[in-house]
């Protein structure tokens, strides 16, 4: 069993008994663990022990994050790259896809892709030539898929599996101790509506949380929160573009495409390391 998956099932188990805070003997024996090796595993991969992991996952907290959000979207415009944003653990800039290239659906475009080891799973990471047009965790059960959702979104195009291109994405991503020395490109396509909500998402720095609504009243249309959610699920680029920091207004984390429990453990991974 990989490192994920034992995390993944044991915050599978913290979230279903955060109420009652179990103890680390109780979490350790969930996962088929003593407890210091699991205290261990767990401290090597979040970076916090489980105790604080608990403590992250509180409601009350997620709520406490809201409040503090409240600014953050209100004024998206002057938290551009020139600004404190780029302090933050990976400065993205989006390129729309434009209406001709949607037209020509790939059509000369080589697409290099790869799936790779990330602290949430394996992902699927795919490049064009202008900057990365797809990011997806790899479900089990269906591990081919973003490969296929790949092809059916640029049928024209020349798909090649090239892991040692994609591999400098995951590097820049997950390795802390190097600071980018360039943005991260993204070419992604959206409708103006969807790219709206994905600029507006890169403003929300790591380790907080926004709510649909607030991301609706950022975006100019305070009545479109279902809008909101839809543009999130449908965003092709997770982490970096980072639908996980949207979160429901009660403070719940609500769904996520690539699944509740990694949601959760990506909001631990970035809380150990931003707050």
């Amino acid at each position: 069993m990989s490192d994920y998956a034992r995390i993944a099932d044991a915050i599978r188990f913290i979230a279903s008994q955060v109420e009652r805070q179990p103890t680390l003997d109780e979490i350790a024996a969930h996962v088929h663990l003593s407890p210091f090796h699991f205290q261990r595993l767990f401290s090597r991969w979040a970076g916090v022990t489980p105790k604080r992991y608990l403590q992250v996952l509180t409601l009350e907290r997620a709520k406490t994050l809201l409040q503090e959000s409240r600014p953050l979207l209100e004024v998206a415009d002057t938290l551009g790259l020139s600004s404190g944003s780029r302090l933050y653990d990976h400065f993205v800039q989006l390129e729309a896809v434009t209406p001709g290239e949607y037209k020509q659906r790939g059509a000369g475009l080589v697409i290099d892709h790869g799936v790779h080891d990330t602290p949430f799973g394996q992902a699927f990471v795919a490049l064009t030539p202008r900057g990365v047009c797809n990011f997806s965790f790899l479900d089990e059960k269906a591990p081919e898929a973003p490969l296929a959702t790949l092809a059916q979104h640029w049928p024209a195009a020349t798909l090649q599996e090239a892991p040692s291109r994609t591999q400098g994405i995951i590097n820049t991503m997950f390795d802390g101790s190097k600071v980018p020395d360039r943005p991260i490109s993204l070419h992604v396509s959206g409708t103006n509506f969807q790219i709206s909500v994905w600029r507006a998402l890169l403003q929300i720095p790591p380790a907080k949380v926004v709510s649909y609504a607030q991301v609706a009243s950022a975006v100019g249309n305070p009545k479109a929160a279902r809008a909101v959610g839809l543009a999130v699920g449908a965003n092709p680029v997770a982490l970096m573009i980072p639908c996980h920091r949207v979160i429901q207004q009660n403070g719940k984390l609500g769904g996520y495409h690539w699944g509740e429990i990694r949601k959760q453990a990506i909001h631990a991974w970035e809380a150990a390391r931003y707050e």
